[in-house]
This record gives structure tokens, sequence and C-alpha cells, in this order.
């Protein structure tokens, strides 16, 4: 067999790498063509497809932010503008206006996110046992977890940049010393109407659960317990969003679209016998390598609560 041209994509490097999760005998020429410094092996093309569309349907930033994938580049530019439209009389002359300058490039880090999963081995070597569906599954849950916690609280320097960062993340729009229905929509109007169109509320439990609870003077409650909105706008709850608490930011409002997480590389796994062994188990380690910005600060406000 000519390993020469063998890729990732190919049914040899398929069967390769899932015969060495189960420790059986394969070609080392055919599984290194996916082979990574830190020893692990990418998975599949198709599994790898796979797990992107679960962690796309897991991960709260990956539906709602803007997800690309850069493997090359250190940069990329995002677009800081307006487009406009402009009214023209019959042969007049078409205003074209160049935009460049409006191209802002950031720079891509490539943090990375290990994942540790294991399996009972009676499974993983059961003929019906789907190791492929299970392995997918618990990295995608795992990962969407991690990455849900740095695109929040993240300090951009071993993880990406969190919303909430003091470098990076996202502008105060109020200050507020508890929480009341005025701050509240101080906060939903400092955000401006076009990031207001497609905006969502992020925070967590005890902050929603005090939401739900506060009414404006006419005594209407401000959360809308039909839809769970308030204004009209999407609520999401993350475990990792703060108390409101002096000091935190516990609500975050706007469009999310403007985080961009770009994804550096295919996902790469590894698996360990000798550690689980006593539990009859074996481990698998899984890599990926991201990055994430909110590229437009001024589309995502937060509410802070101070003294």
């Amino acid at each position: 067999m000519n390993t020469n041209f063998i890729t990732t994509h190919d049914p040899e490097y398929d069967k390769a790498f899932w015969d060495a999760m189960k420790f059986r005998p394969v070609s080392d020429a055919v599984l290194r063509k996916g082979k990574t410094p830190m020893g692990s092996s990418k998975l599949p093309d198709y599994a790898s497809d796979k797990l992107s569309k679960a962690l796309a349907k897991e991960s709260m930033f990956r539906k709602m932010g803007t997800v690309i994938f850069n493997q090359g580049d250190h940069k990329f530019w995002a677009k800081d503008c307006d487009d406009t439209a402009s009214w023209v009389h019959e042969g007049e002359a078409i205003p074209i206006y160049e935009g460049m300058d409006d191209f802002t490039q950031y720079s891509i880090g490539s943090h990375k996110l290990a994942a540790v999963i294991h399996m009972d081995e009676d499974f993983v070597y059961s003929p019906g046992y789907n190791l492929e569906k299970h392995m997918i599954s618990h990295l995608a849950k795992a990962f969407s977890r991690a990455e849900e916690k740095a695109f929040i609280t993240g300090n951009g320097t071993s993880e990406p940049v969190g919303i909430l960062s003091a470098d990076g993340g996202a502008k105060v729009g109020a200050t507020a010393t508890a929480l009341t229905f005025d701050d509240v929509v101080s906060l939903y109007f400092s955000v401006k109407p076009e990031y207001r169109k497609n905006g969502k509320w992020l925070m967590n439990d005890e902050t929603a659960l005090a939401l739900r609870k506060i009414k404006d003077a006419d005594g209407n409650f401000i959360w809308n317990h039909n839809n769970d909105t308030i204004l009209g706008k999407e609520v999401l709850i993350s475990e990792f969003m703060p108390n409101p608490t002096d000091g935190n930011s516990p609500i975050a409002f706007g469009d999310f679209s403007y985080y961009t997480i770009v994804d550096r590389d295919h996902t790469s796994a590894k698996a360990l016998r000798e550690k689980f062994a006593m539990n009859n188990q074996i481990g698998y380690l899984g890599f990926e390598f991201l990055d994430g910005k909110l590229v437009r600060p001024e589309a995502v406000k937060v509410l802070a609560i101070t003294e």
C-alpha cells in the first residue's frame, strides 16, 4: 500500500485511527499522516465534521457567535463600520466608499484545550458499541462547557478573551448598587440600536431569579414570564456569569454575533490505557486549539455593580 498520498480524509486513515483508539495493531505509516507533536492523532475528517456539528449544537456561544476556521494565518480582518446606501438621481455618479480604513486586524492565538474522558473497556470492545458516537458526544460536552467559561471569563493569556475581560471584553454600559428596573433599562439603551436589534441578555440563575421579581412603577414585571424575555429580548443563562454582588458584572446585553470564535486546527485524540486500567477503563485525551474575541466591544455592554 502506497501511504504517500493517504490523508485524514481517506478510509485507510479512518480505520487506522479507530484501531489505535482500541489498541489494535495499526500501520504507523498511515497513522503518521495525522500525528501531532503531542503524540495524539487528528480525528478523521468526517468524524471531525461530526464533532464540529455537535459542538455547534451543544455550545451557546457557537450558536450566537461567529465561527471561522483559520489554520495558517495568525491574524484576521474584521470590518468595523456600518454599510451605507445613498439615493442617487438618474445620471448622477454613484458615490463609492472605499472603506479600507474600517477593517481592523486582530491577532489570533492558539490556545490548547484538553479534555479527558473515560469509558469501560467492556463497552469499547463490544461489537455493538459505537465508540465514534460516544467519543464525539463526550468531547462536545466537555469542550463546550470549558469554551463557554473562557468566552465569558477568559483572560486572553492562556485562554480566549472573555466578554468580561477588562482588556478586550465588553464595555460597561451602566452601573448600579443593586439590580433595579431603571438600571436594566439603562443597560438596554446603552447599546446602540443596530446592536439591540439582535440583542440577547446573558446572566446566571441567581441574577435571573432576582430579575423575575422586579416590577416597574406600574407593578408590571420586567421579566416576561410567558417567553422568558426582558424588553422583548431573549434571556440566556450561563453558570459562568457572576452573581449580582459588588465588583461584578452580572448582566451582559447586546449582539453576541460579534464574538468571533476561531478554530485553529482539527481536534486530535489519544487513547490512554495504563492510568485507567485499575478501573477496567480506557481514557481518551482530546485536544482542540482555538481563540475567541469580541471584535466590536460596543456591540455588547455589561451592567457593573458598585458600592
